[in-house]
């Protein structure tokens, strides 16, 4: 289908979509064929083999653990965190994992695991994308049951190999039922001129061809609870992250500061002059409950979750006249948002990528910043030529940003990433604001160099923790 909306925010655990939410979808994609095909009785062993980033970093992005809840059955938009602490456990302390047990575990086959079971080839690349894992299942005399090699390609969007060419027709084909398609900004910005449209109602209107007008709402709406909840939760924790670093978090005491600030106000009351102190807290909020494994909102990504949920608040907080919003004003600028946002998101998936282990931060950071400048600018009654430029600004700025994680962790330097590409997102759509919607670099521009600057990156950038920061802070 169509990259839509529902494609780039939906739900997941953390710390990572690429390397965690992806490979939990593999992983239970091919626990289900299994299962189809009636062989699933006569597996007696198993073989996973990692490439590239996922063995290079997978071990601090939770790739090994999300690849064994994938194999018994489970879904990143299902599983809940608590069910991922069972779980892992269970098999730590039984040595079998229920192979397609998740949903009924009397249906599942106890299967003996080790980590030697897991085969990791961190120099080792597969020519379809750096982030690849093979799967394989024989019977008890070493007959191959069933094997297949998948690759996650970023945001948690998954790719089997030998069928890239197939998926790509059907998805050339599925844009065609689309009532007004586009794959670039120029064609998006014909869409609007032409229809007299903003550029959140061209997404509306595509999202209409498999979706009623409600659902499209009550979905978008949830995406943005989903989001709520995930902020709140993380307020909730207190200490230290885990994964060895002993980064504290940070969001609870800043809340509490916060809160301190405006004692004397409504419990609602958000002082204007502490703005940025609010987008940087629930920034922080996120991808602390991200690092943790918890429940968020891929927007596009995990390891840029914070941004477009840290600008959406100020949209809703901070905005002209939104203090006197009523609940279906904030509702429509929630929807709005998110369409345009994902109208973007959808350029950006079309003509680059948002795979940190592909392009680098620029693709995932970048890309959520330049998203979320879009959704802002649109909000706040910016014409489409001013959504455009935001975005383009956005992104202008976030070129060249490498993926250098300390300890292959979603942490250092990720978390307060967030936090600054957020205040980037609204500065670019400030600017944009009081521009006319005429500038000199395209929107479409930005996105091919940002794919080309990703291609002549050195891999060591690209979420291998083989470069940068990685290799030049002691993790301990």
């Amino acid at each position: 289908m169509a990259v839509g909306v529902f494609d780039l925010f939906s739900i997941g655990i953390g710390p990572s979509s690429s390397h965690t939410v992806g490979p939990m979808r593999a992983a239970a994609v091919f626990a289900g064929e299994l299962k189809d095909s009636g062989a699933l009785e006569r597996v007696a062993s198993l073989r996973v083999d990692l490439y590239g980033s996922l063995a290079a970093t997978g071990r601090g992005h939770g790739t090994m653990t999300a690849v064994l809840l994938g194999l018994e059955g489970f879904h990143p938009e299902q599983i809940l965190p608590e069910e991922v602490e069972e779980r892992l456990v269970s098999i730590a302390e039984t040595g079998t994992l229920n192979l397609g047990g998740a949903v009924d575990p009397e249906s599942g086959v106890a299967l003996p695991y080790g980590e030697s079971d897991m085969i990791l080839h961190p120099l080792t690349v597969l020519p379809r994308h750096t982030n690849g894992m093979k799967f394989s299942v024989s019977d008890a005399d070493g007959e191959v049951l069933h094997e297949a090699t998948f690759f996650s390609v970023g945001g948690g969007f998954i790719v089997r190999e030998g069928e890239e060419d197939a998926a790509q027709k059907e998805l050339e084909e599925s844009k065609k039922e689309l009532p007004l398609p586009f794959r670039t900004a120029a064609e998006l910005m014909g869409r609007c001129s032409s229809k007299g449209l903003g550029i959140s109602d061209i997404m509306f209107i595509n999202e209409r061809a498999s979706r009623s007008e409600e659902d499209i709402r009550e979905g978008l709406l949830h995406i943005y609870s989903v989001m709520v909840a995930c902020v709140e939760t993380s307020l909730k924790r207190e200490g230290v992250l885990p994964g060895g670093l002993k980064v504290r978090r940070r969001a609870p005491d800043w809340h509490e500061r916060l809160l301190k600030e405006t004692k004397d106000q409504d419990p609602d009351y958000r002082d204007p002059k502490y703005w940025q102190e609010w987008v940087n807290l629930i920034a922080l909020a996120v991808n602390e409950e991200n690092a943790s494994g918890g429940r968020v909102v891929t927007a596009p990504t995990n390891g840029a979750a914070g941004i477009i949920p840290a600008v959406l608040y100020y949209a809703l907080h901070f905005a002209p006249g939104m203090d006197k919003a009523t609940q279906q004003d904030r509702d429509e600028t929630i929807v709005k948002f998110l369409l345009a946002a994902g109208a973007v998101g959808v350029l950006y998936k079309e003509q680059a990528s948002i795979s940190g282990a592909e392009v680098g931060c620029q693709g995932e950071v970048g890309s959520a910043s330049s998203m979320a400048a879009a959704g802002l600018a649109e909000v706040m009654g910016g014409s489409p030529g001013q959504v455009e430029n935001a975005a383009e600004i956005a992104m202008e700025h976030n070129l060249g940003l490498t993926c250098d994680p300390i300890g292959g962790l979603v942490q250092i330097p990720c978390i307060e990433r967030n936090a600054i590409a957020a205040a980037k997102a609204i500065n670019a759509a400030k600017m944009a604001l009081w521009g006319d919607g005429t500038h000199r670099v395209s929107l479409d521009e930005v996105i091919v160099t940002m794919r080309e600057t990703g291609k002549d990156m050195s891999s060591k950038y690209k979420e291998t923790a083989m470069g940068g920061l990685a290799v030049n802070v002691v993790e301990c």
